[in-house]
């Protein structure tokens, strides 16, 4: 059973040369996106009350708080046999401001949460379904712009394993996104939108291989509670 999905995927693979667009169900094999916040942008959330939870199939690394692991779902290949998009869906972040006021000492959360996670390789953007605690979702909003520090390398291993690695760095907020995030956490001032807009927000390690994933992830794309 496991030669004939590896060979079923290789072959799919080859298959996709020929298409115009082809999607491969990736949750039975294995697959995972890394995502690191980096020392800038966990300064930037710890100065205004920030912080992360893991929503969905999205589980944390490590005991920091500031690194998750997202299963990949799926990968779309181009007619010339380039990767042109992987998704995570069913992943989610929730990212949570917690402010007290000085003078009354109440306490405000507001927050925004980004699900179902999809790299546009063509556009070089990171897209999220994006939720403002008690506000409508925009599907698949253009969040983060990249830049690719290792490109990805696909290996092939006999009999049939195909391997691949990347490492996407430079994830910084869309212009769009700064006025979301502003508006949805509540930040202001020209200082703070100015490293908002500004800051590396970190890197997206993706690593995927044909062998078999026990068990498949869990596809279902996420949907906030109201």
């Amino acid at each position: 059973m496991k030669l004939r999905s590896i060979s079923f995927a290789a072959a799919t693979l080859v298959l996709a040369a020929s298409a115009n667009a082809l999607t491969i169900d990736w949750t039975k094999f294995q697959g995972t996106s890394t995502l690191a916040f980096s020392e800038n942008a966990i300064s930037l959330f710890k100065a205004n009350g920030g912080k992360l939870a893991a929503l969905g199939n999205t589980t944390p690394v490590g005991t920091t708080g500031w690194s998750f692991s997202l299963p990949i779902t799926s990968i779309e290949i181009n007619g010339s046999l380039k990767i042109a998009a992987g998704q995570a869906s069913g992943s989610a972040l929730d990212i949570i401001r917690r402010t007290i006021d000085e003078e009354t000492g109440e306490v405000t959360t507001t927050g925004i949460v980004l699900a179902n996670f999809k790299l546009d390789y063509i556009a070089k953007k990171v897209l999220a379904d994006t939720t403002p605690h008690g506000g409508a979702t925009q599907p698949m909003f253009a969040v983060y712009t990249f830049n690719a520090a290792t490109p990805l390398a696909l290996k092939y291993k006999f009999p049939l394993t195909v391997t691949g690695h990347e490492v996407l760095d430079k994830l910084v907020l869309t212009p769009a996104a700064v006025d979301v995030f502003a508006s949805s956490l509540g930040l202001s001032g020209d200082a703070v939108l100015n490293l908002v807009a500004t800051t590396e927000f970190g890197t997206l390690t993706q690593d995927i291989s044909t062998n078999a994933r026990k068990p498949a992830a869990n596809k279902t794309p996420y949907v906030p509670a109201p």
